[in-house]
């Protein structure tokens, strides 16, 4: 990929979308939050473009990795340790462009 992988949430650098294959058959049109890193591995953030019920806010969180053509592969997190250390770096990451987002132009 030759983009940076290292995004963050300005709607201005982000505008990709995935399609993921659910377990039951169905697909999700996905937009592409974030892709950042946590721990030792980078991780990508999905919000579905359709939500059943408007309040909903599900996000998706998959390990993210790119294959020697520099296609994205999308793994899923199975462990419960990983899952929360990745749930919190996404929190962070919001927490950070929140601030940036409310504060960064009053230098």
């Amino acid at each position: 990929m030759s983009e940076n992988p290292f995004k963050n949430l300005d709607e201005e650098s982000i505008d990709m979308t995935v399609t993921l294959s659910l377990d039951d058959g169905t697909e999700m049109d996905c937009d592409v939050l974030a892709i950042f890193p946590a721990g030792k591995s980078m991780y990508v953030a999905l919000l579905p473009v359709e939500q059943e019920n408007e309040e909903e806010d599900d996000i998706y969180l998959y390990r993210y990795s790119e294959d020697a053509d520099g296609n994205p592969i999308l793994d899923n997190i199975e462990d419960d340790e990983e899952y929360d250390i990745v749930a919190d770096a996404f929190d962070e990451l919001l927490d950070s462009e929140e601030y940036d987002e409310l504060f960064g132009d009053e230098d």
